[in-house]
């Protein structure tokens, strides 16, 4: 990992920057996931009821048919948004607050500093942008043929002040709670993960010197990784951010974060909750390999040290 030395806004603009360039790549496959997860909402399965979106590959292409192909591209705007605040944070924090806890030689730091290193900045990361993250949910979410969306937002800028004025600051961070909780697990085994992989890799000396062929490998295994541990945390946050509200701004659905994963198994079973969860693998997957892949090449071109 880069040494103290490293100028310390580098980590955090070259963060930002890999991960809005696979958010790009990745956010169709994010349309078809939060559909997903937002279908058969609390109902129990009616096998005689055909779904609308029936898997991953059935259900871009119903959103194609429904929306045409810029409905595949709903919410691309705010989720470069988010990666520019909230990646941007956690990247960037991940190797300063490493580094705080002595991780200074990637060889040698073991495990534990950079799974806390990577939850610390995840979580910091989420708690302030989380309204991003809100605002990319339900632009995502509205639009489905048939069901009638709680929300409805004529663009990005607009949706920010329209959820101020109707829902107050309190309403912008609606479901920070589980957003926390889930960057800061997603962070945590991602960066992490591929970090100390990488090491491992390098050290069996398997696939040469640091290089992409070893980039791709390390970030294949962490972006799995990273999918299976934040698929039920991840379907808690997208239905908690798009329930209706009540004219007191309480959610009509679910009290809290917990309170949605009860009703989710109780309605639809344990397996409710890794709804979207190949869509959700195929999105972490290719995005954590975007990402470390152009993370890597702009601390090459900029003489610092990589991961």
């Amino acid at each position: 990992m880069a040494t103290s030395a490293d100028p310390a806004w580098t980590k955090f603009v070259y963060g930002g920057v890999s991960c809005m360039a696979a958010a790009c790549v990745t956010n169709p496959i994010d349309v078809v996931k939060t559909r997903l997860q937002l279908q058969g909402e609390l109902t129990k399965r009616n096998p005689s009821e055909p779904l609308r979106y029936r898997g991953f590959i059935q259900g871009g292409v119903q959103v194609v048919r429904d929306e045409g192909i810029m409905g595949l591209y709903k919410g691309l705007f705010p989720s470069i948004l988010r990666e520019a605040s909230y990646s941007t944070l956690r990247m960037g924090g991940y190797d300063v607050i490493k580094e705080m806890l002595g991780g200074y030689d990637a060889r040698s730091t073991p495990l534990w500093v950079k799974i806390t290193a990577g939850a610390t900045s995840g979580a910091i990361g989420a708690a302030i942008c989380s309204p991003t993250d809100l605002v990319k949910v339900r632009m995502q979410a509205q639009g489905v043929p048939g069901k009638a969306s709680a929300y409805h937002y004529p663009s990005t800028l607009s949706a920010f002040g329209i959820i101020y004025k109707g829902e107050g600051v309190r309403g912008l961070y609606k479901g920070v709670v589980p957003t926390t909780q889930r960057a800061a697990i997603l962070t945590a085994t991602q960066l992490a993960s591929y970090d100390h992989i990488k090491q491992a890799v390098l050290a069996a000396g398997v696939l040469g010197t640091d290089g992409p062929l070893i980039h791709f490998a390390a970030s294949t295994c962490a972006g799995f990784i990273a999918a299976a541990t934040t698929s039920p945390v991840d379907v808690v946050k997208t239905r908690v951010m798009n329930q209706p509200l009540g004219p007191a701004g309480v959610g009509l659905l679910y009290a809290n974060s917990w309170d949605c994963v009860l009703k989710t198994i109780r309605s639809e079973g344990f397996m409710g909750l890794y709804k979207g969860f190949i869509p959700n693998w195929l999105r972490i997957g290719p995005h954590t390999i975007v990402t470390f892949l152009v993370y890597e090449q702009l601390r090459r071109m900029a003489g610092l040290k990589p991961i």
